[in-house]
C-alpha cells in the first residue's frame, strides 16, 4: 500500500527550505531537485486545526484557500495573536524591519527577536534591514508611524512578489530603496523612546532563494485536486513559493495549498502538472489604453 503523507507547510532553516510533514519530519529541498507528488484519489482537503489542536469537526476547506482553516479554527488561531493585537502584554522583545521584494515593493513589519530573520525568509523578502528593537507595543507604534508618515504598507500581496522575482535589479539597486527609507525613518521625531534604533545593515537573500538568473514564471498552481499530480525541477524558492521547471516552463507552487491534503509519492514516470494552473502575468504592465 502506498504511503500517505500530510503536508504541514514550508519552513526555512539556515540551510534552506524544508517541507514539513504531519509527523514532525521534514524534507530538505535543494536546487535541481525533483519535486513530485500526487494527491490521493477521492480525498478531500481538511482543516489543519488551531494552536496545535486538531479541528474537532474535521471540516472540509476550499482547495484554493491559503489559510487552510475552517471559520471556527481560524478564529481560535487568531486568539493571542500579535497580528490581531491581542497580546499587548507580551513581555518578549520585538524588532521592526523594512523588507524589499522588488522595485516599489517595500513594507514595514515586526517580528520577535528570538525568531531572528525567519519571518523575512517566510515572507520572501529579497532584501531587509532592521529598524529598531524593543517592547511589542513600541514596535507596533513604530510600524503605525511608518505607515502614516512615510506611506509604507505593512503587506505586499504574494501575487505582486511573484511577477518581479525573475527580473530583479543588481545589488546596488536592490538596497537603494530601503536605504533611503531607513534614512528618512531616522529623521522622524515621533519614534517611540523605548524602541532602540538599529543601524542600516542590509541583508540580501537573492542567493538564499536561488533567484539569480531565474527564468520568468509562466503560471501559478491555483489549487490541488484529488488525483492531481505536481512534478518539476526546483529552480528557486522564496517565502512559501516553490518555482518548478516543468515542460510548460517555470510554474510557481504556493506550498500553503498543499497543507490539509493527503499526498503520495509520484511514480518515476510522472511528469508535468495535472492540477489547475493560472497564467501568471505582470500586473504592472497595461495591455491597452482602457
Amino acid at each position: 500500500m502506498r504511503r500517505v503523507w500530510r503536508c504541514a507547510g514550508l519552513r526555512w532553516s539556515v540551510d534552506g527550505p524544508v517541507l514539513m510533514w504531519g509527523d514532525g519530519r521534514g524534507s530538505s529541498l535543494g536546487w535541481g531537485q525533483r519535486v513530485a507528488f500526487g494527491v490521493v484519489e477521492g480525498g478531500v482537503r481538511t482543516c489543519v486545526g488551531a494552536r496545535g489542536h486538531a479541528c474537532p469537526a474535521a471540516a472540509v476547506v476550499s482547495g484554493r484557500s491559503t489559510g487552510v482553516r475552517c471559520e471556527e479554527c481560524a478564529r481560535l488561531d487568531r486568539t493571542h495573536s500579535v497580528a490581531a493585537d491581542t497580546m499587548a502584554d507580551d513581555p518578549r522583545p520585538y524588532r521592526v524591519y523594512l523588507a524589499w521584494f522588488g522595485p516599489g515593493m517595500v513594507k514595514v513589519g515586526i517580528t520577535r527577536v528570538e525568531r531572528g530573520s525567519a519571518r523575512l525568509l517566510e515572507q520572501g523578502a529579497v532584501v531587509f534591514s532592521w529598524l529598531g528593537q524593543g517592547p511589542l507595543m513600541a514596535a507596533r507604534r513604530a510600524e503605525e508611524l511608518l505607515r502614516a508618515a512615510l506611506k509604507v504598507p505593512d503587506r505586499i500581496p504574494y501575487a505582486d512578489k511573484r511577477v518581479v522575482r525573475a527580473g530583479l535589479p543588481g545589488p546596488g539597486e536592490r538596497v537603494a530603496e530601503i536605504r533611503e527609507l531607513h534614512e528618512r525613518v531616522g529623521r522622524l521625531d515621533a519614534w517611540p523612546e523605548s524602541l532602540q534604533r538599529a543601524p542600516f545593515e542590509p541583508v540580501d537573500h537573492i542567493e538564499v532563494f536561488g533567484l539569480a538568473g531565474l527564468a520568468p514564471a509562466v503560471g501559478v498552481v491555483s489549487e490541488l485536486v484529488p488525483g492531481g499530480v505536481v512534478s518539476g525541477e526546483l529552480c528557486a524558492a522564496a517565502g512559501p513559493d516553490l518555482h518548478l521547471r516543468t515542460g510548460r516552463g517555470v510554474v510557481v507552487l504556493d506550498t500553503r495549498l498543499m497543507t490539509g491534503w493527503e499526498l503520495t509519492a509520484a511514480g518515476d514516470g510522472a511528469a508535468g502538472l495535472s492540477v489547475p494552473v493560472r497564467e501568471l502575468r505582470d500586473s504592472t504592465v497595461q495591455d491597452g489604453l482602457f
